[in-house]
């Protein structure tokens, strides 16, 4: 039974190929996208970290950079995902109690399509720049989770995640 619509992927055409969306017809609006990842390290991992005792550098100050820079570069990352007008990339690295560290990424645009790959790949390739800062004083960090908290625009409209316990509050603009 052909599915409606809505229930395709928008990815996949009638024959089951991968293609790239067309947005020619969408008018452009504003776009906005807020992920997270939280990364798991050893209290002991994490004071060397919060002190910037690591001999790579400032693990908080360089994953901040690196997820900003994987924001701008996603559509080179992901097959599919279309170039986007970027007009603001935050992404804030902090330290959660004695062994957890968050980072958030916002992402806004002017554009066609919407921006939640990009906040996503910023937060991942800023959890994985932690790992890789880190990993020569703990091999057993974890990246816990990389998802979707938040976005606005488009014809979908707004999508925010319901909570699901106590989480760090975010910052607004």
């Amino acid at each position: 039974m052909p599915k409606s619509r809505s229930e395709r992927l928008s990815h996949v055409d009638a024959k089951g190929a991968a293609r790239m969306v067309d947005v020619e017809a969408k008018p452009v609006t504003p776009r906005r996208a807020v992920a997270e990842a939280i990364i798991r390290v050893r209290p002991a991992t994490l004071a060397l970290a919060r002190g910037n005792a690591i001999k790579k550098g400032r693990v908080f100050d360089v994953a901040r950079l690196a997820g900003i820079v994987a924001a701008k570069r996603c559509p080179e990352l992901i097959p599919l995902c279309h170039p986007t007008a970027l007009t603001s990339t935050r992404v804030d690295v902090e330290a959660l109690g004695d062994n957890r560290i968050r980072v958030e990424a916002e992402v806004r645009a002017l554009d066609r399509t919407g921006v939640e790959m990009e906040a996503l790949t910023a937060a991942a390739v800023a959890a994985l720049t932690v790992y890789d800062m880190l990993k020569a004083v703990e091999r057993g960090i974890t990246i816990e989770r990389v998802r979707l908290l938040e976005k606005e625009g488009g014809k979908s409209g707004r999508y925010a995640r319901a909570a699901t316990g106590p989480a760090p509050k975010r910052k607004s603009k």
